[in-house]
């Protein structure tokens, strides 16, 4: 009969598998590691192991025996597992149950479809592995004739095989997990590179203006857009050396669904004849297609679309539900707030407004999307989490009066980032900084 060993050496030989299973990552290589040191515990040579996951009833695999010539990774070679139905074996994986068997010969037959890996042996002990409350795996220790097991290490024996189970399972779970996250944010980072594929390449060069701007995702991918437009100087309103179109947006949401939506919105701005388009009737095309076809499922989009005449100097804008650009001049702000209308894609037939302002020499506008100004300072005890806000953004545009634009955002941005600490933007973050400049 196998004896237990005095309890100090019990413990010796199981803080010696802790420790070296502890650092193990591939689950073949944590089971042979447990098996070759567990043989010091209890000397146990034979046994078979059987698994009914994903496989019809009455079959099963064979995922490891110590009569298999070859060996098998069962998590990786599945397909080279030997699969068989019924038997004697059939019955132990499918009992959900603790199973002794003291009389084996008797019980097994030369046309039992297990026989090879139990022919020759006197007893065995099957012991479960549960997933669900269902015995998915089992394990059965095998014992020659004049061989046994003592009885009052069974129990122990099957609390920690199911342990040990549970933890391999829960090893190849997060190995899997860790590989589809690894195949997610590649495609995350595929569907970024594409989202700024459609921003523009370079930042227009209008006469009399300086233009910057400013984008980071706070995924791969993201929400928020900007674009420009080059609008004919033929039959343009702005003036007859054309003007320029200039569009900012910000998709609900985060992530893939954000940035398909943004891709949407985009192709069907550049579908529309914007040299005959105001900004009210542009958002108003806009509005209709995303909320005839793309937004039902409650995401919506905010915009603010402007034509800006370089002649004129003359800005003429409309606003979807954005935030109203900020305007300094002369040491003051001046929020230019056309009566805004709702976001995009949540009801069509949406009649939009609009408004224009001259633009002074000297003059900076700044667009922009609300995760500048709702990015959030660390939490400090049990107090409100601080947003940049409204105020911050303004005191930093006062600033700017002698920089130019990129070094205006670039005060803006280190000032948001510094503001939020070690965290990360929770919001896409976008700006657009335009200055009037003097007469020559």
């Amino acid at each position: 009969m196998l004896q237990r060993r005095p309890w100090r050496e019990e413990l010796q030989i199981i803080d010696h598998t802790m420790k070296a299973i502890s650092g193990i990552t591939d689950p073949e290589k944590l089971i042979q590691v447990y098996w070759e040191n567990i043989d010091q515990l209890l000397k146990l040579r034979d046994f078979v192991s059987m698994s009914r996951r994903d496989v019809e009833p009455p079959g099963y695999l064979i995922t490891r025996s110590t009569r298999f010539t070859e060996d098998f990774n069962p998590w990786t070679q599945r397909d080279r597992l030997p699969r068989l139905s019924g038997g004697l074996l059939g019955e132990l994986v499918y009992a959900d149950k603790p199973v002794i068997i003291d009389d084996l010969p008797a019980q097994l037959s030369t046309d039992d479809p297990g026989y090879f890996y139990l022919e020759g042996f006197q007893s065995l002990v099957a012991m479960p592995q549960y997933d669900g409350g269902v015995g998915l795996n089992c394990t059965a220790l095998l014992f020659n004739a004049g061989e046994d097991l003592d009885r009052s290490l069974i129990p122990m024996i099957h609390w920690q095989s199911g342990l040990f189970g549970r933890g391999t399972q829960n090893l190849v779970l997060r190995n899997q997990l860790g590989s589809a996250l690894k195949r997610l944010d590649g495609e995350m980072k595929a569907v970024g590179e594409i989202q700024r594929s459609l921003l523009p390449e370079t930042l227009p060069s209008i006469p009399g203006f300086e233009v910057a701007a400013h984008y980071q995702t706070s995924a791969r991918a993201g929400g928020d857009y900007y674009d420009f437009f080059k609008l004919d100087g033929e039959g343009s309103p702005e003036s007859s050396a054309g003007g320029w179109g200039l569009f900012i947006a910000d998709v609900s949401g985060h992530g893939t669904p954000a940035a398909v939506l943004m891709a949407i919105t985009h192709a069907i701005a550049h579908a529309e004849p914007r040299a005959q388009t105001p900004p009210a009737t542009l958002l108003r095309y806009l509005n209709d297609r995303l909320a005839g076809a793309y937004t039902r499922g409650g995401t919506f989009i905010t915009a603010f679309y402007a034509t800006l005449d370089p002649v004129g100097r003359t800005l003429t804008y409309s606003r979807a539900g954005h935030n109203p650009p900020r305007l300094a001049r002369n040491g003051k702000i001046i929020s230019i707030e056309a009566q805004g209308g709702v976001p995009l894609g949540i009801l069509a037939g949406q009649t939009y407004h609009q408004s224009s302002v001259t633009l002074q020499p000297g003059d900076l506008l700044l667009l922009y999307t609300d995760g500048i100004t709702e990015a959030m300072a660390p939490a400090k005890g049990g107090s409100p989490r601080d947003q940049f806000g409204v105020d911050r953004l303004d005191a930093l545009l006062l600033e700017c009066d002698k920089t130019t634009t990129t070094q205006c955002l670039d005060r803006v941005m280190t000032a948001v980032t510094a503001f939020g600490g070690t965290s990360l933007p929770a919001d896409d973050q976008t700006l657009i900084a335009i200055r009037c400049l003097p007469d020559q």
